[in-house]
């Protein structure tokens, strides 16, 4: 199985308050919801958003999380809603509304002119409402729960996605594997047409070409010689026109790659490499192409090769 880098999962829960009867009755509670979204990345980055209630649990989230996954870049958000459900709900602190007024009046000693907090200002800062009784160890361990489970279904997610991006590269492959079989046959044909092309240009520029009549029309370079100089060109050119280790290269890399997504796991990283191989030999077929069969089959290939790409940089 393989994994996409990209996803999205979350996990919620609510907490009663210490106290409160079955369902929360009489008394009030927190519901905790912990989201995950991650993107494609080379390393593992791990981004935390959390109320200062819950910090303590970032180490332990961090470490389950580096415990199921490689890499991308995840970004964790966990969220505290708190709901009163008694009559104390919008009960004043009034301890923490005194310390809000000495506050505020030695501000004001020091700059006369600021403003003065305004009423929803006031409510909103923390402790001047009546908070919910639940312990802090009660939100620590609903976080984590939530947080196990939202990592358990983030993995699910990027094992489906990962399965369609298989599913997209092997098909590529598949293609790739056609169109080596298709040129390998033709490669000796068009070879030899063109050393025969090649042969015909050099007898014409050496001057043993014949006329209309037949008849060989003879130069002051001996025979022989002519004969080792076309034989050295149409060798030479041969050589640089022989795509046939390319296409073994080529048929090598992506026996490879096939493996390589069907064995599965961690396998973004090494996709990357194979197909920066698979490229490369993709363009030095299309610079040694001699015929346009040769050239067209390489400009697909190219073309297949960097969708692949860009999908291997969304795998693990």
């Amino acid at each position: 199985m393989i994994y996409s880098m990209t996803g999205y999962a979350s996990a919620t829960r609510e907490v009663v308050a210490d106290g409160a009867g079955p369902n929360g009755a009489g008394g009030s509670g927190v519901g905790v919801s912990v989201e995950l979204r991650t993107v494609n990345s080379r390393f593992l980055d791990l981004n935390f958003r959390m109320p200062e209630d819950v910090r303590a649990t970032e180490p332990q989230l961090r470490e389950m999380l580096m415990s199921r996954l490689s890499r991308g870049k995840v970004d964790i958000r966990i969220n505290l809603n708190r709901v009163e459900q008694t009559a104390n709900a919008g009960a004043l602190n009034r301890d923490a509304l005194t310390q809000l007024a000495t506050l505020e009046r030695a501000v004001l000693d020091i700059f006369p002119d600021a403003e003065r907090m305004r009423t929803g200002e006031i409510l909103r800062w923390p402790g001047v409402l009546a908070e919910s009784s639940v312990s802090q160890e009660s939100l620590r361990e609903a976080v984590l729960a939530c947080g196990k489970q939202a990592i358990a279904d983030l993995i699910e997610v990027r094992a489906r996605e990962g399965a369609a991006l298989g599913k997209v590269l092997i098909d590529n492959v598949t293609e790739m594997e056609a169109i080596v079989a298709r040129i390998t046959p033709l490669v000796p044909e068009l070879i030899a047409k063109h050393q025969q092309k090649i042969v015909e240009r050099l007898q014409d520029a050496l001057g043993i070409a014949t006329n209309e009549s037949g008849a060989t029309v003879t130069t002051s370079v001996p025979r022989e010689e002519i004969a080792e100089r076309i034989r050295q060109e149409v060798t030479m050119y041969g050589i640089r026109i022989d795509i046939a280790e390319e296409l073994q290269r080529l048929t090598a890399h992506l026996n490879e790659t096939r493996h390589v997504l069907q064995k599965g796991g961690k396998v973004g990283k090494r996709l990357d490499f194979m197909m920066q191989e698979l490229n490369r030999e993709a363009n030095t077929l299309g610079s040694k192409a001699a015929a346009k069969e040769l050239a067209d089959a390489s400009m697909t290939l190219k073309l297949l090769i960097e969708q692949m790409r860009e999908q291997v940089q969304n795998l693990e």
